[in-house]
């Protein structure tokens, strides 16, 4: 593996990671779900990035997870199982972020559910990058 990739993709798991301890303690903090959602989409989002950078491949530039964990795939088919998360996450990017309308809120439970799957999908790209 070249140490180039090596290093960008750990820059990318370094922003990954504070998007997802800051969805982690806005959850424990009961903060605001639409915060906690935005914020599971952008922490897989440069995981996956990072993934795909540390085997080599420039990530594309786009925030749908679902595709860019389509590239993931070809690397690792055992990810295939969290593409419901993707999708559902990249509709959390994609829904009502700005005016005019409501704020989008969710679940506490659903939320929960999500960055616990979140957190698994994390777990997965990382024990790859340490192999």
């Amino acid at each position: 593996m070249d140490d180039a990739f090596k290093k960008q993709a750990q820059e990318w798991f370094e922003r990954g990671r504070h998007d997802i301890e800051t969805a982690q303690l806005l959850y424990d903090e009961q903060g605001y779900t639409d915060s906690i959602a935005y914020h599971i989409q952008q922490a897989l989002e440069k995981y996956l990035k990072g993934y795909l950078v540390l085997n080599g491949k420039k990530p594309p530039k786009i925030h749908e997870l679902d595709t860019l964990l389509n590239h993931v795939l070809r690397f690792d088919s055992s990810l295939n199982s969290f593409l419901e998360l993707c999708e559902k996450a990249s509709r959390y990017y994609m829904e009502d972020r700005y005016p005019p309308g409501p704020v989008v809120e969710y679940q506490y439970n659903q939320i929960k559910a999500d960055l616990d799957e979140a957190w698994e999908l994390i777990r997965r790209v990382l024990a790859q990058a340490r192999m």
